[in-house]
């Protein structure tokens, strides 16, 4: 195991060490990752950011310890299908195959030979759209070839005392009839929630009776006759599989405690487990998807690239996050600041860019120009289409091209989306005070003057430089609100990017035309 210093600092790396430390426990020499998935729905942002949030700690075990893993993707397809959906086809189809499994209900969309099986080809496409390394397992092949029998059985073995571990959480009516095993209705196919009334260890089955017919069944708990109940069956798989780590939200903090004393009633150890925070909006309450006050993958990478997605998803995971779309240009200027300062760190794990690109910078991966600076150049300048951005951008760099900065050529694509959408609308221009008509007088001067007499060896340097010192000239208290008024006067924003950078991209003559184009409006208002 190779000696760490300031990489543990890296939350992906603190975890490793946990992970290391089991494997050390138990004498193995590989570890084995686990995400799962309810296929009733679609992939979603939260899918998303437990396989990106587990793969950087795999990654991490990796550099750590230089063993071997794995990292399984298991799709609880064998759960019973609760309820129709409200975004699929064929509904009324559907109603008749509540409480099968979702691999023996029809595809609505006719293109699978189940609707388990098309959710799950789903998340396969999404896992791979991202160049996730994973393995796919399905919980109805597993259950049907027999590879949790052994399991099972040992389930069946402490069957009372798994049920006196989940018993004192549950309501008076399913306390009275729970059981962890939740035999097939060897007719219907219906996964049926009824009470065993026989244990035979031996044989390994369980004999329970029909409600609706009166009828008594023994059914064998191997060979996918049965199933169990999700909280039984999380903590079975782990100690069948032998899970060495596995994360998972707020919200099932509680599951996470039965299943680690399920395990535990079995003979085995429960894996390393992360706890993560769930998002928020924008008002500071719980997304749910039936409120639709969430932020989808596709609406995020609509207006920004993949990478400021994980580098969103990076950043304190314990710690709730707002999910909405003013997070994103910040993400992606965080990305871009990360792959920069990357370059020559003495600590590249400590750096989400390390993380994000799983240890390997493609190259050309940052952009010269921030997703701000960008969004505010397209907000002045009523960008619609990317040639516009291109010419102030060439103007600036004259050697920047497409070619020779991917990232950024995809950024202008994104701003000019994202400004349409979300800054057009928004704008809304203020007067400015008879303070801030002075200061930005004396600014429009200075810039008609030159930027030679002030420090920074470049101009964006340099035009910052004259910034603050026309604040300062006139004595903003804080000098935030000489830069609140640039924002908000100018460019009809709350907030925006360094201006100095701002003015270099745009230019310093049509800055001076802006801000004369800012005081005639007010000239106007006041008349």
């Amino acid at each position: 195991m190779t000696e760490q210093t300031a990489s543990q600092v890296s939350w992906p790396f603190r975890e490793a060490q946990r992970v290391a430390e089991r494997l050390q426990a138990k004498a193995k020499k590989s570890a084995l990752f686990e995400t799962g998935y309810g296929p009733s729905g679609l992939p979603h942002i939260g899918t998303f950011g437990e396989v990106a949030r587990t793969s950087w700690v795999r990654r991490a075990f990796t550099e750590l310890t230089g063993l071997p893993s794995r990292l399984l993707a298991f799709s609880d397809d064998m759960d019973g299908l609760r309820k129709v959906p409200d975004n699929v086809p064929n509904r009324d189809m559907l109603k008749e195959f509540i409480g099968r499994p979702l691999t023996r209900v029809p595809d609505p969309f006719g293109t699978h030979e189940s609707f388990g099986a098309h959710n799950n080809a789903r998340l396969r496409a999404f896992l791979d759209a991202f160049g996730f390394d994973y393995e796919f397992a399905s919980s109805s092949d597993y259950y049907a070839a027999g590879k949790f029998d052994a399991a099972l059985r040992h389930v069946l073995a402490r069957h009372e005392e798994i049920v006196q571990i989940i018993r004192p959480t549950l309501g008076p009516e399913r306390r009275a009839s729970y059981s962890p095993i939740l035999p097939l209705h060897p007719r219907t196919g219906v996964v049926m929630q009824v009470p065993i009334e026989q244990v035979d260890v031996e044989h390994g089955t369980v004999t329970w009776t029909d409600p609706d017919s009166g009828v008594r069944f023994e059914t064998a708990v191997t060979g996918g006759a049965a199933k169990l109940q999700w909280k039984a069956d999380w903590a079975m798989r782990w100690a069948a599989l032998d899970v060495d780590y596995e994360m998972s939200g707020k919200d099932l903090i509680d599951s996470v405690k039965l299943s680690s004393a399920i395990v535990q009633a079995l003979g085995a150890e429960p894996p390393v487990c992360l706890t993560y925070e769930l998002f928020l909006d924008e008002h500071g309450q719980k997304i749910s998807k039936s409120k639709g006050n969430g932020l989808s993958v596709e609406q995020w990478l609509t207006y920004a690239p993949p990478e400021s997605l994980a580098q969103f998803m990076y950043h304190a995971p314990q710690r709730a996050k707002r999910l909405f779309f003013d997070v994103i240009p910040r993400a992606a200027d965080e990305y871009i600041a990360n792959v920069a300062a990357l370059a020559g760190s003495d600590d590249p794990h400590a750096n989400p860019a390390w993380h994000i690109h799983g240890g390997v910078m493609p190259e050309q991966a940052g952009s010269p120009i921030g997703f701000g600076m960008l969004l505010n150049l397209a907000s002045v300048i009523n960008a619609d289409s990317a040639a516009m951005l291109w010419g102030f951008i060439r103007a600036y760099m004259p050697d920047a091209s497409p070619e020779s900065s991917p990232l950024l050529a995809r950024l202008v694509e994104y701003a000019v989306a994202y400004n349409r959408d979300f800054v057009a609308p928004k704008k809304h221009f203020r007067p400015a005070s008879a303070l801030e008509r002075d200061a930005l007088r004396d600014l429009a001067a200075s810039l008609r003057d030159g930027v030679d007499s002030y420090p920074g060896e470049g101009l964006a340097e340099r035009l910052q430089n004259l910034v603050y010192a026309v604040g300062k000239r006139h004595a903003f208290t804080p000098l935030k609100a000489w830069f609140d008024c640039l924002y908000q006067v100018l460019l009809g924003q709350t907030e925006g990017p360094r201006f100095g950078g701002f003015i270099a991209l745009y230019g310093v003559a049509r800055t001076v035309e802006l801000i004369e184009g800012a005081l005639a409006r007010g000239d106007m208002a006041a008349a």
